[in-house]
């Protein structure tokens, strides 16, 4: 699985990107909204190198198409016929819009494989991402378990 944007590819990671992954992720300030942080190097090897599936959840790295170095993650789940987004982007390539970008290849990939929505969950104290859930579309529609959960639909209901 490959998703291009301008800037970036969004695929697999290989072996070689678990410590530079570990270096944000592992970043107690940088990371303070996220859930899967403050791993081992094997338990994160486990999680990002194993069997990927939509249905179970999957975690990709974003790439620089240029540089090839990484720049953060998504994370991808599917629920029925819509599909979670998750995403972080390292604190190093931070403010210069990969995150929208990548979420808006994301969006339209998403669009090709037929999902109805997409939906984001964010702590409330998370401005960041939810300004940039606003900038690409998102309604805040609910609140499960302290998250607020943000939703994009694809298409229209019939």
């Amino acid at each position: 699985m490959e998703i291009f944007s301008k800037r970036c590819i969004i695929r697999p990671f290989n072996t070689d990107k678990i410590e530079p992954f570990m270096a944000y992720r592992n970043d107690a300030e940088w990371m303070q909204y996220q859930g899967f942080k403050n791993l081992t190097k094997e338990a994160y090897a486990e999680a990002l190198l194993g069997n990927l599936s939509l249905a179970t959840g999957m975690q990709l790295a974003i790439f620089d198409t240029i540089k090839r170095t990484l720049i953060g993650d998504i994370y991808l789940k599917q629920d029925n016929e819509a599909l979670w987004l998750g995403y972080t982007v390292s604190p190093r390539h931070a403010g210069k819009g990969y995150a929208f970008e990548v979420a808006t290849a994301v969006i339209e990939w998403s669009k090709k494989q037929g999902f109805s929505a997409l939906k984001a969950g964010v702590a409330a104290e998370n401005l960041r991402s939810i300004n940039l859930l606003h900038k690409l579309g998102f309604s805040c529609s609910c609140t499960e378990e302290d998250e607020l959960v943000f939703v994009l639909r694809l298409r229209s209901a019939d």
